[in-house]
């Protein structure tokens, strides 16, 4: 698959994100916006793997730098990790909202862990509408790499979420 933009490039974060339950939040900048799916297992890196991708609210573009501690009593309490961060290109015709409408979004992902294409897609849709993360057959696809377990750590200051949970709590 070629890398073929259809726009200009555009932020994406996935937070690790130790809440009522450890998972990732994928984050894609779509018209202002951080639009946002909870990845209990977190990406994956072989194509044959179908992450579940729960579609979760919107959140605020400066969001895609934190990285602490949300207190106690507030929305998502929990420690929080820029685990992968970079920009990425919609693959498809169709604008990011005509495509997020659609329930189908194919980007090519340039990131400090994740680089390649990698498709979201709708399955279920209601309150909290489901989708799955899917790695596409790429020369950066690698059903032998596991970047959740072997790269576990921040990208913007190297630490992991005890420490984040320790440093941010003093």
């Amino acid at each position: 698959m070629s890398k073929q933009g259809h726009g200009s490039k555009r932020c994406f974060v996935i937070q690790k994100h130790d809440a009522s339950h450890l998972h990732y939040d994928f984050r894609l900048e779509v018209d202002g916006v951080l639009k946002s799916w909870a990845v209990p297992k977190g990406p994956s890196t072989d194509p044959s793997d179908k992450r579940l991708a729960v579609e979760v609210e919107d959140h605020r573009l400066d969001y895609a730098d934190f990285e602490g501690v949300i207190p106690e009593g507030e929305y998502g309490a929990g420690t929080v990790m820029v685990w992968d961060t970079g920009h990425y290109e919609n693959l498809r015709e169709d604008d990011m909202a005509a495509c997020h409408r659609d329930g189908m979004i194919e980007v090519w992902l340039e990131g400090e862990k994740l680089h390649g294409g990698y498709a979201l897609k709708r399955f279920r849709g209601g309150k909290k509408p489901q989708w799955l993360l899917i790695k596409m057959k790429d020369d950066a696809a690698d059903a032998r790499r596991n970047p959740v377990s072997t790269e576990p750590d921040s990208v913007k200051t190297g630490r992991n979420l005890k420490t984040i949970r320790e440093e941010d709590s003093e």
